[in-house]
């Protein structure tokens, strides 16, 4: 006979850690040259972004008022087109996109390229009180050692 689970009940093995850190998978970014890589996130975001309700032309409308310059419809789909080669979207406008669809994934591709992690700044303090403990560890350790080998020469001095 089957048991039923209460479904009031939250099961204990379906609980995941929260996502720490930012970035897309590499199944987004894929492999190949690093403007088909950069292509990829872009088409990413903005799929995204559709995803939670703005159009591409939405998406250019925010980051036109928040770079006081126009961005079309036309430069969004350039920059999120691997087989566009004279197109790559500037610095400025990758901040204006993180802006505009509030895609911080984004902001993880750069660091990753240098086998570093983008994390959020609730963990900071986390990770830095982690590390002070783990030096105290590696202090205390060295102090015992230390008090080891200053009783022997004691005893081998008697």
């Amino acid at each position: 006979m089957a048991r039923h689970r209460d479904p009031l009940t939250k099961d204990l093995f379906a609980w995941e850690p929260p996502k720490v850190s930012v970035g897309y998978s590499a199944e987004v970014t894929g492999r190949g040259p690093l403007d088909n890589r950069i292509a990829r996130i872009i088409g990413q975001a903005l799929r995204d972004a559709r995803d939670d309700g703005f159009s591409r032309a939405e998406v250019a409308r925010r980051m036109s008022a928040y770079l006081h310059r126009p961005v079309s419809e036309a430069m969004l789909n350039k920059w999120s087109s691997e087989g566009s080669e004279d197109h790559r979207i500037p610095l400025d406008a990758f901040i204006a996109l993180v802006h505009a669809t509030d895609a911080r994934d984004l902001l993880g591709f750069v660091p990753g390229e240098f086998g570093m992690t983008v994390i959020d700044s609730e963990y900071a303090g986390m990770i830095k009180l982690h590390l002070i403990r783990e030096k105290k560890r590696e202090i205390e350790a060295m102090e015992q050692a230390l008090e080891r080998e200053v009783i022997a020469q004691g005893r081998a001095r008697r």
